[in-house]
């Protein structure tokens, strides 16, 4: 199926910079996060089942990617509001980014065409990445599924149980 017009990130990109509000109607950048750690993961729609999952896996994974250095970022194209209400009811720890016009999306290349019931549309692909200190990508993973993922993201960085 087609994605973005953009190529899909690869190891040793650099990430590509990006301004975005955060539930609290705040200005959070990437280029900010310079010298630290950071994951990244888009999601197609907040507060839906697998959606939920996904971030409540990584909330529940936390203080284990925080003591390896990493910062959380979850990255949709829900409104502000819509965020700032679902991380109130989940208390998820990390930041959730509202990318409405799916501009950032679209230059990480995770914006394309996806299936509902044999129906096309356009939405986020579910997908994952790791920044490293200088803000080059060291991992990028396209089409991740939602159930087990954060534990698959953690052998993968080879991150202790």
């Amino acid at each position: 199926m087609p994605t973005s017009n953009n190529p899909r990130l690869t190891p040793g990109t650099p990430a590509p910079a990006f301004t975005l509000k955060n539930a609290d109607g705040a200005d959070v950048s990437l280029t900010d996060l310079r010298g630290r750690k950071v994951i990244i993961f888009f999601y197609p729609q907040a507060d839906t089942p697998a959606c939920a999952q996904q971030a409540c896996d990584f909330r529940d994974n936390l203080a284990r990617f925080g003591q390896e250095g990493y910062t959380v970022l979850g990255v949709s194209p829900d409104p502000v509001a819509k965020l700032a209400a679902w991380d109130g009811r989940e208390h998820f720890g990390y930041t959730m980014l509202s990318d409405e016009g799916h501009r950032v999306a679209d230059e990480f290349a995770v914006w394309g065409e996806k299936l509902n019931y044999g129906k096309p549309y356009q939405g986020i692909i579910r997908s994952t990445f790791v920044i490293d200190e200088e803000g080059l990508i060291s991992q990028a993973q396209y089409n991740v599924r939602a159930k087990g993922h954060v534990a698959k993201l953690r052998r993968d960085l080879k991150l202790p149980a």
